[in-house]
């Protein structure tokens, strides 16, 4: 293992033996939909709140996630996940239910990428052979959280994005036959643009994913145009518009994709795109998981992005931290 300045080259190359995503009734109508596992029909079910609704998306993407790996959670060394919630509420509870060894990990909506390169580490290591790792959202709740309820019916402008409803989640395991594997991590620098604006994220976190790419890059010595993808987390819309003009002298063409960007098509109802720790998880692990498995792509790199904000940070005047994590990823068939 290589470690050049935040960038972990992984010589044993973890391997995403399976993944689960479940999502909620506005996400059905996802150009991604097709790849989601199970789309529920209601975002909390009647006497349920949203915080414990979030908690059964993410109980039932990791059941999905461990039966299509063909395991038993009794043989799941780690549990790794996060979500938007206060203190990880969520996904402590579901942690209680699943009742394995756990690490509750917080980059806002970069979350994903985090818990799968903690995750690789220990695989890589040696010290752990089957691991859960990915990150939820969950839409009137995080809504509530950080902007207005539901119901206050607050109008938005069209910077602002939609957080999606849904979990992601992958078993990590090593050496599995004919599944992606992952060959290299970025670890993301915290990065503020001097945004303040909680209603335009993707300006805000567009020099974050810029950072951790150009390091990636230049640490494995690759140019965009060695990728079939490289995919963001949730910059959407202008947040994407913003990082192809940092790269314009770039390569970068149809390569530089976002997964808010396109989560919810060109449906203008979602402003400019989807958000959330629940977005890049939920993508990431169905629809670039399967183009790898099915040979479609043979090398990306998925870049979850997150805003380091709370809602006390904003009424204090602070400007948004943020960050992005990487994973490259590639298919490779083993023996």
């Amino acid at each position: 293992m290589v470690n050049t300045f935040g960038t972990i080259q992984f010589k044993e190359k973890p391997s995403i033996a399976s993944t689960g995503v479940v999502v909620g009734p506005m996400e059905k109508d996802s150009p991604f939909a097709a790849s989601f596992d199970e789309i529920l029909p209601l975002e909390n079910e009647k006497d349920e709140s949203y915080e414990q609704a979030n908690t059964r998306f993410i109980e039932k993407a990791c059941a999905v996630t461990v039966q299509k790996g063909r395991e038993q959670i009794e043989n799941i060394d780690m549990f790794i996940g996060g979500d938007l919630i206060n203190q990880l509420s969520p996904t402590n509870f579901a942690a209680r239910k699943l009742a394995i060894p756990f690490l509750g990990v917080f980059s806002a909506c970069a979350s994903s990428m985090e818990s799968v390169i903690l995750g690789s580490l220990l695989i890589e290591s040696g010290n752990a052979k089957s691991i859960l790792a990915g990150a939820s959202s969950h839409h009137p709740a995080v809504e509530r959280q950080f902007r207005y309820p539901l119901e206050y019916g607050a109008q938005k402008p069209g910077t602002a994005q939609w957080t999606v409803t849904g979990a992601g989640f992958a078993l990590l395991q090593n050496h599995v036959k004919n599944a992606p594997i992952i060959t290299h991590a970025t670890i993301g620098r915290v990065v503020d643009g001097g945004q303040q604006n909680p209603l335009h994220m993707g300006a805000a976190m567009a020099p974050a994913a810029r950072d951790t790419i150009e390091r990636h890059l230049k640490n494995t010595n690759s140019k965009i145009s060695d990728y079939d993808v490289i995919m963001t987390g949730d910059l959407g819309k202008i947040g994407l518009s913003i990082l192809k003009e940092m790269f314009q002298d770039e390569d970068s063409g149809v390569i530089l994709q976002d997964a808010g960007a396109q989560f919810y098509g060109d449906d203008s109802f979602f402003n400019a795109g989807a958000s959330g720790a629940g977005c890049s998880a939920t993508v990431f692990f169905s629809h670039i998981y399967k183009q790898l498995k099915n040979g479609v792509y043979k090398r990306v790199l998925l870049v979850a992005t997150g805003a380091l904000l709370s809602p006390l940070t904003f009424q204090q005047g602070e400007t948004i931290p943020c960050i992005a994590h990487a994973i490259e990823c590639r298919m490779e068939k083993r023996g």
